[in-house]
């Protein structure tokens, strides 16, 4: 191999479209189950250069022949350059959470911060906070040793203002998992989460229903992976980089998913969007009818629409921890709000809206005429505004809706 990654577990890993979008190496991920083939790979030395990821951070210092001295007050390794044999150990991480913090003007001076999880990962954010002039650094972890607090603990010291997330909790593919409850701290200015996968965890989506700007570990992925590619190659990179290849992939990995009242034009438009942006489409009621083996009217006649809303909640939650997707929901998703919060962990939801009048029944379950459609629009109307990045109307030609879905899509990328 000549550059790659190595680590325990790598199925989710973002590293190789990185690395070899911004260099056009071969990059190749090189799973090692366990510490003995993780330590025979070290022996070998058979590479140029590769990242290392959980959990080898601080297996591999010992066969590094020069650490940088940042990496060894760290105490974890991310790369290693085998310069004719001799291995250099490097931290980019640092340089890639830093880069993070300052992107979005996050205030470290004065703050306090608490930080999640104890690892290798926690040591180098700690770093960067000690550097940014933090004020107190808290650490909470599950067991809560090592001088940590558990998480209970944690959620006492409302005087925390920064709130970092280092743990896999969130993590594909156990999305939806959350740590804190972040109502405890009512000083938060921001919470970081060095996660990448999914693009918003469970713990930054709670922030921005908050109101609290909210910052994903995916950005920090590239921007260690650029610093990273710098050492491999020894070539200074142009500074925006870091900024279009985030922007690019982040487009181009990112979900689409559309809500609406039923008979709005969802699936027309889905197919129609998935195609112009490249994307896979996915209808979720096909999906709910294929997985009960019966039409979505025999559901609800036979068993009831709380059991179809559990068809579909199981749905929601396994297809919105994919990428590259267009999704067409039912109109009644966003009716829990578990939904609308999965729909939107990788990528942005649009609100596909058609006057009430112009929409089209088809036999559907709960659209059983002008009436109680309006009442259903009434109803859901706050909820489709709620859980949506923006609005689409549908209201004229098939191909206009679908350029206005895909300018709208590509707007949500402008956002900081």
């Amino acid at each position: 191999m000549e550059y790659g990654l190595i680590g325990a577990k790598l199925g989710h890993s973002y590293s190789k479209i990185i690395h070899e979008r911004v260099c056009g190496y071969t990059y190749e991920l090189h799973p090692l189950p366990t510490e003995e083939e993780a330590r025979a790979f070290m022996e070998a030395r058979d590479f140029k250069a590769i990242n290392v990821t959980i959990p080898y951070k601080q297996l591999v210092i010992p066969y590094c022949d020069e650490v940088e001295p940042r990496a060894a007050a760290i105490g974890a390794v991310n790369t290693v350059v085998n310069r004719n044999g001799k291995l250099c150990g490097y931290n980019t991480d640092y340089a890639g959470f830093a880069y993070l913090v300052r992107t979005h003007g996050v205030k470290l001076t004065g703050a306090n911060v608490l930080i999640l999880g104890s690892g290798g990962t926690h040591n180098t954010v700690t770093a960067v906070c000690r550097d940014g002039g933090a004020a107190s650094i808290l650490t909470a972890s599950r067991t809560g040793r090592g001088g940590s607090l558990t998480y209970e603990q944690a959620m006492e010291h409302r005087e925390v203002n920064v709130v970092v997330n280092t743990t896999p909790a969130g993590m594909y593919p156990d999305n939806g998992t959350c740590l804190l409850d972040l109502k405890c701290f009512p000083n938060l200015t921001a919470v970081l989460d060095v996660v990448y996968n999914p693009f918003r965890t469970e713990l930054l989506l709670r922030a921005e229903e908050q109101g609290v700007p909210a910052y994903c570990g995916f950005e920090m992925l590239v921007g260690q992976a650029v610093f990273a590619a710098e050492k491999f190659v020894e070539t200074r990179m142009p500074e925006n980089i870091i900024a279009d290849t985030h922007r690019d992939l982040k487009r181009e990995l990112s979900n689409v998913s559309l809500i609406g009242m039923p008979g709005s034009g969802k699936s027309t438009v889905g197919k129609a969007l998935a195609k112009r942006l490249g994307k896979t489409y996915v209808d979720l009621d096909e999906l709910i009818e294929q997985r009960a083996g019966m039409p979505i009217p025999d559901i609800f006649a036979r068993e009831g629409e709380e059991s179809f809303r559990r068809y579909e909640a199981k749905a929601v939650a396994d297809v919105s921890k994919e990428t590259r997707q267009v999704i067409a929901c039912g109109g009644g998703v966003i009716k829990d709000p578990r939904n609308a919060r999965a729909l939107r962990q990788n990528g942005p939801v649009l609100w596909i809206r058609r006057p009430v009048e112009r929409l089209a029944t088809n036999g559907r379950p709960l659209s059983t005429g002008l009436e109680a459609l309006t009442r259903m629009e009434t109803e859901r109307t706050p909820l489709y505004k709620a859980a949506a990045d923006a609005a689409v109307d549908n209201t004229g030609r098939m191909q206009d809706t679908v350029t206005l879905a895909a300018e709208a899509f590509e707007r949500t990328f402008d956002k900081p």
